[in-house]
């Protein structure tokens, strides 16, 4: 069984909005394993070649105590502990902490790669900060074959990592972005990254605040797409598997009960 931490790794607000970077910090017999980063240190000493303009949108705090770097030396650990890193996409808020931990090596879709690193198109050149990952990472390409897994059609085990770690792509909100499982013995996590911002997206109560709204199309590659993964996640949530847990990366609500161990 692992242990599974879940940390805060960015306190940002949208307008009126309170958001978190909700970050795992998995504990395995091959070492620490992180879901996402947050912000870094390296941000939080230069926001503005790091994070670029859509800090003046999302306002984060850039506390160094929230950064995971910070987090996983206060839980007891090392960074050169952390081996891996499994990213659901190259969002600013998503990787700003891979240079806190570079000897990790880094796990993403080929597509988001493609996306980030050698963008096709204007808006992907100017969404992506490559400040964030120039210390060169060892970043491992997965492709988007893979096996059926819990109503999703191709999924790709990262056995490498250890078992029970599940690469889910889920484009839409990026060209690569993925989902990411978490084997956690009597739950899997299933950490949906930015491909919903706010859980009533997809639990048919509504209510999603307008500048969420507005934000998630704004931002998104492929609006289709994101509307199409509402609808696929919505169907996950409405089996109500016991032994899942389905959350996104912005979430507070979910934050704070999976944290306090609810």
């Amino acid at each position: 069984m692992k242990k599974v931490h879940h940390l805060n790794c960015g306190s940002i607000r949208v307008f009126r909005e309170p958001l978190v970077c909700h970050v795992l910090l998995v504990e395995t017999n091959n070492g620490l394993v992180l879901v996402d980063t947050g912000y870094g240190l390296d941000d939080i000493a230069d926001p503005r070649r790091r994070i670029g303009p859509t800090r003046t949108i999302v306002r984060p705090v850039l506390d160094p105590d929230e950064t995971a770097a910070r987090q996983v030396e206060r839980l007891g650990f090392r960074r050169d502990d952390v081996r891996h890193i499994v990213v659901t996409h190259f969002d600013a808020d998503h990787i700003g902490g891979l240079s806190d931990f570079p000897h990790a090596a880094v796990h993403t879709t080929a597509d988001e790669v493609r996306g980030a690193r050698n963008p096709p198109t204007w808006r992907e050149r100017s969404r992506f900060r490559p400040a964030q990952w120039r210390h060169g990472p060892r970043i491992i390409e997965h492709g988007a074959a893979g096996e059926p897994w819990r109503g999703f059609a191709a999924v790709k085990p990262l056995d490498e990592i250890a078992p029970g770690f599940v690469l889910i792509p889920l484009p839409g909100h990026t060209r690569g972005h993925a989902c990411v499982a978490v084997d956690a013995g009597e739950q899997w996590l299933l950490h949906a990254g930015d491909a919903f911002y706010h859980p009533g997206s997809i639990d048919g109560g509504g209510g999603v605040p307008f500048v969420l709204r507005a934000m998630e199309t704004l931002v998104a590659f492929d609006r289709r797409r994101v509307r199409e993964n509402h609808a696929r996640l919505a169907a996950v949530r409405a089996r109500a598997e016991p032994d899942l847990t389905l959350f996104s990366a912005h979430d507070p609500a979910a934050f704070a009960t999976l944290s306090s161990g609810g």
